[in-house]
């Protein structure tokens, strides 16, 4: 690549796809970018998009992520939250960066390791993507065998559960079952944004309480 990528200016928003980018490209692009950098990348077969997201998509994906880690903890289920970590299987020629993402299922089996290798260890148990600048891949999540994804796009979740290597959309969590996922969540987000974001996890979090104990 005769492209020096520290140097491009992708505004907040925007976005850069390149074609025919060999695995062995995608990896020296990574390492050229770094790891501190605002910007997301998603890679398949070949094809490599680069985008820097807007600040909602910030702010939406911390309130997720909040979500997701006080029904972790109020239910007591361990979990290891890896933020944004780059996802890649050089045998499949993929790799993403979700928004967030967290091994619950399988947080013993990755717990106290610094580098992770798809070839052998196991992928997320689930990924979250805010789609607002419309990036998300859920093909490259199939292949990595992601076994739940969540969207959150225009106020609404969306929930995918792998099945038989494909996704299909559900109105339940396999994590949380029986949680009203898709009516709590955007209320509760749109509630951060209006009454801040303490009080409403603390009201979040007395509704799982409730919740768990019916």
């Amino acid at each position: 690549m005769l492209i020096k990528f520290k140097q491009l200016d992708v505004q907040p928003g925007q976005r850069i796809l390149l074609k025919d980018v060999s695995w062995q490209q995608f990896e020296g692009i990574l390492e050229e970018l770094g790891e501190k950098r605002a910007s997301r990348i998603a890679y398949d077969k070949g094809v490599l998009e680069i985008m820097s997201p807007l600040p909602e998509h910030e702010i939406n994906k911390v309130f997720l992520t909040n979500f997701v880690e006080v029904l972790l903890e109020e239910l007591d289920i361990e979990f290891l939250p890896l933020g944004s970590t780059t996802f890649k299987n050089e045998l499949m020629s993929q790799g993403i960066e979700p928004d967030n993402c967290f091994y619950i299922q399988n947080e013993a089996a990755i717990r106290g390791k610094d580098r992770l290798d798809l070839t052998i260890d196991p992928p997320p148990d689930l990924a979250l993507e805010i789609d607002v600048t419309s990036r998300t891949h859920p093909n490259i999540y199939e292949a990595l065998g992601v076994p739940e994804l969540w969207c959150f796009e225009k106020g609404k979740l969306q929930i995918n559960l792998l099945q038989d290597g494909k996704y299909i959309e559900s109105s339940s969590s396999r994590i949380f079952p029986n949680f009203p996922l898709q009516e709590v969540i955007p209320e509760y987000l749109q509630k951060c944004k209006i009454e801040g974001r303490n009080k409403t996890m603390k009201a979040f979090r007395n509704l799982v309480r409730n919740w768990n104990l019916s």
